[in-house]
C-alpha cells in the first residue's frame, strides 16, 4: 500500500505527528529515568564504598594502637657477646664493652669464670656438663673492709707434695683448677707452700680463695697483699702459657 500525500487529509497527518511526539516524549522520559537510576546507583555505590573506608581505616587505627601497646622485644646481650662493629671486633661482657687494653681486675676475673664456662665447647668435651654461669655482678659499691670469715691459724699442717701432671692431665683439669696448679707449683719451698693456701671453684663457677682454715669468696677480699699479688702472677702466667688457644 502506498501512501498518497495528495490524498491524504488534514487529520491523518496530524495523527502521525502525534505518534512521532508520543515516542519521543517516551525516548526521553526513558532516557531521563535511565539518568535517575544510574545517578542513584552511583551514589549508593559510593556511599558503601565510604561506610568501607571509614571501617578500614577504624580497623587500622585498632591495629596501630594495639601494636602500641604490645610490649617490644628487648635485646638480650647475654653473659659475652661478640659483635662486628664496622669491621672491628668488639667485646661485650654482661651487656657492657669492654676494651682489651682497659680491662680491670674484676672484669678479668669475670672473664675467667666465662672461659671455664665454655671450655667444653672449645675442648670439645662431652664427659661433663658445663658449669652454670653465674648472674652479672652488682655495680661495685662502697663497702667496708672485708670481714674474715675464720681465724686462720699462722702454720698450717704441711700440704701434700705437689704431683707433677702430664700436658694431656694438666688440659683435663678445670681453668681454677689449673690455675692452683700453676700457683702450688710457683710457691713450692717458699713460706707460702706451709699456709694452706687453694684457689678453688665456688658455686656456680665462682673462684674462691682458702687460706688455712679461712675462706674468701674473692680474691680481692684477701686481706693479705703479698698472698693477692702471687696469686695474680699465678694467673698471669697461667694466661701466657696455658690460654686455651694458644
Amino acid at each position: 500500500m502506498q501512501l498518497n500525500l495528495s490524498e491524504t487529509t488534514l487529520p491523518t497527518l496530524a495523527i502521525w505527528g502525534l505518534g512521532f511526539g508520543a515516542i519521543i516524549i517516551g525516548f526521553l522520559i526513558g532516557y531521563i529515568d535511565s539518568n535517575l537510576r544510574s545517578a542513584k546507583l552511583i551514589e549508593s555505590a559510593n556511599e558503601k564504598a565510604d561506610v568501607i573506608r571509614v571501617e578500614s581505616e577504624k580497623r587500622m587505627a585498632e591495629a596501630e594502637a594495639l601494636k602500641a601497646q604490645a610490649p617490644k622485644a628487648q635485646d638480650d646481650p647475654g653473659l659475652l657477646r661478640l659483635r662486628n662493629n664496622n669491621g672491628v671486633p668488639t667485646l661485650e661482657l654482661d651487656g657492657a664493652p669492654i676494651a682489651a687494653k682497659d680491662i680491670s681486675p674484676n672484669q678479668k676475673q669475670r672473664l675467667l669464670e666465662l672461659l671455664s664456662v665454655i671450655r667444653p665447647w672449645i675442648e670439645g668435651a662431652q664427659s661433663a656438663p658445663a658449669p652454670k654461669a653465674t648472674p652479672p655482678p652488682p655495680q661495685p659499691t662502697p663497702k667496708p673492709a672485708p670481714v674474715q670469715t675464720a681465724v686462720a691459724s699462722p702454720i698450717s699442717p704441711p700440704t701434700q707434695p705437689l704431683t707433677k701432671l702430664t700436658e694431656k692431665e694438666f688440659k683435663a683439669l678445670s681453668i681454677i683448677n689449673q690455675i692452683d696448679y700453676v700457683f702450688q707449683s710457683r710457691i713450692a719451698g717458699t713460706p707460702y707452700e706451709s699456709r694452706g693456701i687453694r684457689i678453688m671453684e665456688g658455686a656456680g663457677g665462682t673462684v674462691e680463695v682458702k687460706v688455712g682454715s679461712a675462706k674468701f669468696p674473692s680474691i680481692e677480699d684477701v686481706p693479705d697483699a703479698d698472698i693477692k699479688k702471687a696469686i695474680r702472677a699465678a694467673i698471669a702466667e697461667w694466661e701466657d702459657k696455658h690460654t686455651p688457644g694458644q
